[in-house]
């Protein structure tokens, strides 16, 4: 489902009223996790989590005039899906995280390469989201992306 919201607030506001409690405690969970350097706000109809261009002028190399994405989160259709850029591109923070999932959720894990999707509301692993939040900073986050563009 696509929101088309101009701010968190509005972005929770609209979802359904049944998955607006846990998305509020993401959100929350997030926002006292993140380092600093981060800024909240919508990036791809989505609330999202990025490097603003006072810290990387450069920008996202695929629209440099959008804030580099690091991590967001949405309300899909069947799940609520957070997207994480770092476990995508630092093979260590995947696998700690395919790791430590087991000892936080019962229900197997269901994720993509950047993707992991939370059909249970209830079930959503918030302790284990704070920690992966925190794992990355900004500065290291800026120096995963630009060694893996050095790589194209």
């Amino acid at each position: 489902m696509t929101y088309k919201a101009t701010s968190p607030e509005d972005y929770i506001s609209q979802v359904p009223e049944e998955r607006q409690s846990a998305i509020k405690t993401l959100r929350q969970v997030i926002k006292d996790n993140l380092p600093k350097g981060f800024e909240e706000g919508i990036q791809y109809n989505m609330i999202g989590y990025y490097v603003p261009h006072s810290v990387y002028p450069d920008g996202y190399h695929c629209d440099p005039k959008t804030p580099l994405p690091f991590m967001s989160f949405a309300s899909q259709k069947n799940s609520v899906n957070l997207y994480h850029s770092g476990i995508y591109a630092n093979p260590e923070l995947h696998d700690w995280f395919i790791k430590e999932y087991p000892k936080h959720c019962k229900r197997k894990l269901d994720m993509g390469k950047s993707c992991i999707r939370f059909k249970k509301m209830d079930e959503i692993p918030f302790e284990l989201i704070g920690e992966l939040t925190r794992k990355m900073t900004c500065a290291e986050w800026v120096d995963i992306y630009e060694s893996v563009l050095k790589k194209k």
